[in-house]
């Protein structure tokens, strides 16, 4: 029997075009002679959908172009869809109106329908908002074959693994016991950095302990500030990784159960065949290559499902709007970036120097707009108001703030989507300005550390990838001016500034909020472990001061297990204790 997997790409709310998508991959996996079809969690309403879910009209057009989807499918061939599907028992019962929905379409019809049972609350997931959980596990027959059915987080509570049990049920086991042949799993599993690892390794003891092969298939894709990496795998009975698809871009392929042997084998298709439990080696390596090319199919998919085509950003010379700048021309070309110079009478030769260079290396688009003359203006304006006050932070936000409104101006004008540059450094402290340089549709990097920026500045210089399509060619030219990366970081708010004037070093300043935000440590714990005790204590007060800046930020790319993004919810005003 053949299996296809389709690693999808869909937009949230776009069922007709989600349900082509499909359309496309099932005439696919017909010619390729496949029985049946595997795709991705919520495949035709797109993940996370979130309070689209508590409108009736979605959930009835949902229910409609099912019934058309299954009508338009290759009759011979199985599919297995995900969808949201009405809880008819939640008036008289109680309960979520809505259950997580895996369905299997045949000759024409919905031959049967598999709830998500474990439904996560954690980081980003708010599930149980939405959904009543499944009350059990089942499976479908197709030939002699059993087929186990499980949603993402139904294949997450492996204790043995985890060393702890988060739910208490485990889907797994439960299908074990019904004596199915064969595991497939619906996902929608987002990027973290390191994060496809730990599911396959994860995966692949769950296969070892229960003996049954399992077929993985994950949603590929950038959905506003989450970014899913595919990755989509099959494991065979023996725990071996059989068959990778590819990270970062939508992908098909097919494999083999093979009755005989009562096992998965890998058959080819434009899947990757892995070569051993282990080898991830034809994906980005993790670090670096890594993060870029999430960051990259961040940036393409939120400027191509919001409708942008262009953005704009600003170019300081420095080094985190030098990465945005080349994160968005290898996510959608060059030509459809323009970065925008705006010096003050602060701002040195060799910072507009640097951000002309980069416009070169990168062959974008570049604008001039000096701002001396709009501060006098700002100068005469506040003048009695500000008379007997010292030269202070209030008039080095207003460099920030006529900046963010003079590329507020340009996206407004000519339709572009404004980029935001601050890093995940910045944003923890609280070192950037409101509507200044905190203006933006996106925030490109704003869970990237500033010492991660400079790896990933040095990586591309070294012969990283950069391009509008994937695989990125190595380039040959250096892409960072080298003496971006060398100066000492700069605001260039007042004369002489750098950023270690305000702020620690950023080796020692990212570690503790690596620390705190991530791994939850209190002050006395990364004391402990070896920081400096006025600083711990200093940085955790900014922290916790800058919350109002971040619940005003816009919106930015997840890549870690903790970012400042629909996953982080503090209260602003609060004890200053925690």
């Amino acid at each position: 029997m053949k299996i296809a997997i389709a690693q999808l790409n869909p937009t949230i709310g776009d069922i007709l075009g989600n349900s082509n998508l499909i359309l496309e991959a099932a005439k696919k996996a017909e010619v390729e002679g496949a029985n049946l079809l595997l795709t991705p969690e919520l495949s035709l309403i797109g993940y996370p959908p979130r309070d689209l879910l508590i409108n009736p009209s979605f959930i009835a057009d949902a229910g409609t172009q099912l019934l058309q989807l299954a009508q338009a499918l290759p009759p011979e061939l199985a599919v297995i869809a995900g969808t949201a599907l009405p809880n008819a028992t939640a008036v008289k019962l109680g309960g979520k109106s809505l259950f997580n929905s895996a369905v299997l379409l045949q000759n024409g019809a919905v031959k049967k329908v598999f709830h998500k049972r474990l439904l996560p609350t954690y980081d980003v997931f708010d599930e149980d908002r939405y959904f009543e959980p499944g009350e059990n596990s089942n499976y479908f027959t197709l030939g002699e074959l059993k087929i186990g059915v499980t949603i993402c987080e139904d294949l997450w509570n492996n204790e043995e693994f985890w060393g702890k049990r988060s739910y208490a049920g485990d889907p797994v086991s439960d299908l074990a016991k019904l004596g199915v042949d064969l595991v497939l799993n619906l996902s929608a599993s987002p990027y973290s950095a390191g994060k496809r690892g730990v599911r396959s390794a994860m995966l692949q003891h769950s296969v070892i302990r229960c003996g049954i092969p399992i077929i993985y298939a994950n949603q590929v894709g950038g959905n506003d500030d989450i970014i899913f990496d595919g990755s989509s795998f099959a494991v065979d009975r023996k725990g071996d990784l059989i068959q990778v698809l590819a990270s970062f871009e939508t992908d098909f392929a097919v494999l083999e159960y093979d009755a005989a042997k009562q096992d998965l084998v890998g058959s080819g298709g434009s899947g990757h065949l892995a070569r051993s439990t282990t080898d991830l080696s034809f994906h980005p390596a993790e670090g670096d290559a890594e993060i870029w090319a999430a960051l990259v199919l961040g940036v393409r998919d939120y400027v191509r499902k919001c409708g942008f085509s262009k953005v704009v950003l600003g170019l300081s010379g420095g080094i985190d709007s030098a990465l945005v700048a080349a994160i968005a021309s290898g996510a959608i070309g060059p030509e459809n970036v323009l970065g925008v110079l705006m010096p003050s009478p602060y701002s040195s030769d060799h910072s507009v120097n640097d951000a002309l260079e980069l416009a070169r290396n990168l062959g974008i688009a570049i604008e001039l707009l000096p701002i001396g003359d709009l501060m006098k203006t700002y100068d005469r304006t506040l003048a009695n108001l500000f008379v007997n006050t010292t030269f202070g932070i209030a008039e080095e936000n207003i460099q920030s703030r006529i900046r963010g409104n003079l590329l507020m101006a340009i996206s407004n004008k000519f339709g572009h989507l404004l980029l935001s540059t601050g890093n995940k450094s910045e944003m923890a402290v609280g070192y950037c300005t409101l509507y200044g340089d905190m203006n933006g549709g996106l925030a490109v990097i704003s869970d990237v550390p500033k010492t991660r920026v400079y790896s990933l500045c040095r990586w591309l210089n070294s012969g990283g990838y950069v391009g509008a399509v994937p695989p990125y060619p190595p380039q040959e030219k250096e892409i960072i001016p080298v003496n971006i990366i060398s100066k000492a970081p700069s605001a260039e708010l007042k004369p002489g500034q750098i950023d270690q004037d305000s702020l620690p070093d950023y080796d020692v300043l990212d570690d503790i909020l690596q620390r705190l935000i991530e791994h939850h440590e209190s002050a006395q714990q990364v004391v402990a472990a070896g920081h400096d005790e006025a600083v711990v204590k200093r940085v955790v007060k900014l922290v916790r001061q800058a919350e109002f800046k971040r619940r005003q930020a816009a919106p930015g790319l997840k890549i870690s297990d903790r970012a400042f993004g629909t996953g982080w919810r503090m209260p602003i005003a609060k004890s200053s204790f925690y």
